[in-house]
């Protein structure tokens, strides 16, 4: 991340109590904490993988967050989608999700976007932010963000989990590796499974997304080692976890422009 600029990010009282925890780790320190303050991150999706990712992003004080999905809050989602309740069900899931973030952390900015996003409405949108969230579990739309995050060099932390089974892994491109169109080459993906015909145990969707909020926050505050170029698998029935090496493919049509030799 780039260097905050003067006065940005400056910690109140209140708020070095509220995130003394995480300003107590060496290596994040109020220098972390006023990096998440002066961030803003894209959640797309808000269901299984964003609510957990969303809700620990406000809690952890990301000071900007937009938060993007185009449904409604369906009794079938509270078993996993623990940003929304009963009292969510037929509101959409950004605002429900929104709510719930700010009555953990009212100084958190919250905006709402409640629609679906595309290639039309992504880049706009992407020149606002430091990190996208991709949690969302509409092909088309990963695709199109993919796209959108090469053209404006914007790190995408890309999560998936179904049944016990989860993986994740963050693109940037722009400094180096792998897109996700070069791990996932052909668009469609009609055989791809999904939560509504394969189904998901609750706690494999909270794992995942509070993952993704940790690589988030990594990116942000410059600190660990963040996912890029790895691909983390877990089996979550035998808690096992594999990485695989991921490579750029010298002809993936959206980002082979980035490694050609010049």
């Amino acid at each position: 991340m780039s260097e905050l600029p003067e006065g940005a990010g400056v910690l109140s009282d209140e708020e070095l109590q509220r995130y003394s925890r995480q300003i107590l780790l060496n290596d994040f320190d109020i220098a972390g904490q006023e990096r998440l303050k002066a961030a803003s991150v894209l959640v797309v999706g808000l269901g299984g993988l964003g609510s957990p990712a969303a809700l620990y992003l406000g809690a952890s004080g990301v000071g900007r967050l937009l938060l993007a999905d185009g449904d409604t809050v369906e009794s079938s989602n509270l078993q996993r989608q623990i940003a929304h309740t009963e009292h969510s069900l037929g509101l959409n899931k950004a605002e429900s999700a929104a709510a719930a973030i700010k009555a953990i952390n009212p100084s958190v900015s919250v905006e709402v976007i409640a629609q679906h996003l595309d290639a039309q409405t992504l880049p706009a949108l992407l020149q606002t932010v430091d990190v996208v969230v991709d949690a969302t579990d509409n092909y088309p739309v990963r695709y199109a963000l993919n796209r959108a995050c090469l053209d404006s060099g914007t790190p995408l932390v890309s999560g998936a989990a179904v049944r016990l089974e989860a993986q994740l892994t963050v693109f940037d491109p722009v400094n180096g590796g792998p897109c996700y169109r070069c791990l996932y080459p052909q668009q469609g993906a009609t055989g791809a499974l999904n939560c509504s015909e394969s189904g998901v145990l609750a706690p494999v969707v909270g794992a995942l997304g509070s993952l993704q909020a940790l690589e988030v926050i990594k990116l942000i505050a410059g600190i660990g080692q963040p996912l890029k170029g790895r691909l983390m698998m877990l089996d979550l029935a035998t808690n096992e976890i594999r990485y695989l090496t991921l490579h750029a493919r010298q002809d993936c049509p959206d980002c082979s422009h980035l490694h050609a030799e010049g």
